[in-house]
């Protein structure tokens, strides 16, 4: 790995969305090195365990030294920072460690990165910033309010807000933020806990799927469509993306839970589905994605109905042999 235009490192790269983002640069001629603690698993690495353009080092981003080491090993043009405690759940289940991981961590990341002249710097952060729309029949953009209710959304604002609005004084760094909507979708290391991918899963088994707050509002994007937002602000030209933030998804792919039953039961009219009212969910909004698609020219590839087909059709030919597995799962399952 000498070359540092093509060198990029991912953090968090054994999961869900960055084995698929690995795949991706490396198609792409990059060289990538993927530190991760492989909290769940490692499985995804295998296809592209012999990749000469991959390096692995099992290290968590919360072990400052282990972290400073690898930067200091490599020369590197790019840092796409994943690794975190994702979801509401999972942070409000290891409270302390999310604040490590997602906000120490991630700190202490970025101000080695700018130290040792890292040009780009991608972080992923969350749609669920907005919190709950003021307006139901309005959009947010990236200039609107943000409102996070949930320690995992407040993380990622405190954080998002610390790259916006540190200058590093002016030495030629450029970091951006991408407001990733709610992901779904087939990857190498797949999740059910994702609502999308749990509504067809659970209606695909032939279960009653319980919907609670179908009336809520929120943006969808498939974890492919992530890769490819990332691929756009790594090849964007600097003066774009530099202590930017884009919203990542589609405004066409805002959807109710209800909504998105509908799309399933289409695929499966005999679905069974009880609706819960639940009016104390703060999480409500609608997003507009016209900024990345006017600046950077990102549109997604793939549509809500798409994703859906392709997980149903995948548990009933059996690719997907245990969807109740709880390697599929960010926190523990309870039947």
């Amino acid at each position: 790995m000498t070359d540092e235009k093509k060198t990029i490192l991912v953090t968090g790269g054994a999961g869900y969305v960055g084995s698929l983002l690995l795949r991706r640069l490396l198609q792409s001629g990059y060289r990538v090195l993927c530190v991760d603690i492989l909290r769940y698993g490692g499985s995804s690495l295998v296809d592209i365990w012999d990749d000469p353009n991959f390096v692995f080092k099992k290290v968590d981003i919360a072990d400052f030294k282990e972290i400073d080491t690898v930067i200091e090993d490599y020369q590197f043009y790019a840092i796409v920072h994943l690794a975190a405690i994702v979801g509401d759940p999972a942070c409000k289940l290891e409270p302390v460690l999310a604040v490590l991981t997602n906000r120490d961590a991630s700190i202490h990341l970025l101000e080695k990165a700018a130290k040792k002249k890292v040009k780009r710097f991608v972080f992923a952060s969350t749609c669920s910033n907005y919190g709950k729309m003021a307006d139901s029949n309005s959009y947010v953009d990236e200039t609107s309010a943000l409102a996070p209710v949930s320690l995992y959304a407040e993380l990622k604002v405190e954080f998002e807000k610390y790259l916006l609005n540190r200058t590093f004084g002016g030495n030629g760094f450029c970091p951006t933020a991408l407001r990733f909507s709610t992901v779904y979708g087939l990857s190498p290391r797949m999740r059910f806990d994702l609502t999308i991918n749990q509504f067809t899963k659970e209606l695909a088994l032939g279960r009653e799927l319980v919907v609670f707050g179908e009336q809520f509002w929120r943006p969808y994007c498939h974890v492919r469509d992530f890769s490819r937002a990332i691929l756009s602000v790594l090849n964007a030209p600097e003066s774009k993306v530099s202590h930017n933030v884009f919203n990542v998804g589609d405004t066409t792919q805002n959807y109710t839970k209800a909504m998105l039953v509908q799309e399933i039961l289409k695929l499966i009219p005999d679905g069974k589905v009880k609706y819960i009212y639940k009016d104390e969910d703060p999480r409500d909004y609608k997003v507009s994605f016209h900024k990345i698609q006017s600046e950077l020219g990102f549109k997604i590839s793939k549509s809500v109905p798409e994703g859906i087909r392709d997980i149903l059709t995948s548990i009933k030919a059996g690719i997907i042999d245990n969807p109740d597995d709880q390697r599929y799962y960010n926190t523990p399952i309870h039947r």
